[in-house]
């Protein structure tokens, strides 16, 4: 059984925001994770199953790029890889809720292995989210 076929467990990822309810506000409203459990300089979300941590720090946002074809990639980001259809309904979401986009919902590497729809924007605080979907999942890992 290759990886793309078993079940993945819960990733556990924590990172950076300069304000909790203004990342709550991101997190919960705009892209429409469950809220876990808080304190007064953490909260959890729920983005798709995954557990994600947003801390607060004045060490917040983005920083060093890398060119991917032909696109500045933030070098630190995350995200999730959707099917196909939940991808494109999160693009319009986004674009409904005027989120700016640092790369525009677009189609990497067409007719390549790997061909892959991905969009990337920015949380609040700077953090780099990229959303992915392949028609194909199985080109995931393709080399």
């Amino acid at each position: 059984m290759s990886s793309t076929t078993k079940a993945v467990p819960p990733f556990h990822l924590a990172f950076p925001v300069r304000d909790k309810e203004e990342a709550r506000a991101f997190y919960a409203g705009v892209l429409g994770c469950g809220v876990g459990r808080e304190s007064d300089r953490w909260i959890d979300f729920d983005l798709y199953g995954h557990q994600v941590v947003a801390h607060v720090t004045e060490d917040a946002g983005t920083r060093a790029t890398n060119p991917v074809d032909g696109e500045e990639v933030p070098a630190s980001h995350f995200g999730v890889i959707l099917n196909w259809d939940d991808w494109h309904a999160l693009a319009d979401k986004l674009r409904a809720a005027g989120i700016k986009f640092l790369i525009e919902p677009q189609i990497r590497f067409k007719g390549q292995v790997g061909e892959q729809a991905t969009m990337f924007f920015l949380d609040p605080s700077g953090n780099a989210l990229e959303f992915k979907s392949f028609q194909d999942m199985n080109q995931i890992f393709a080399r």
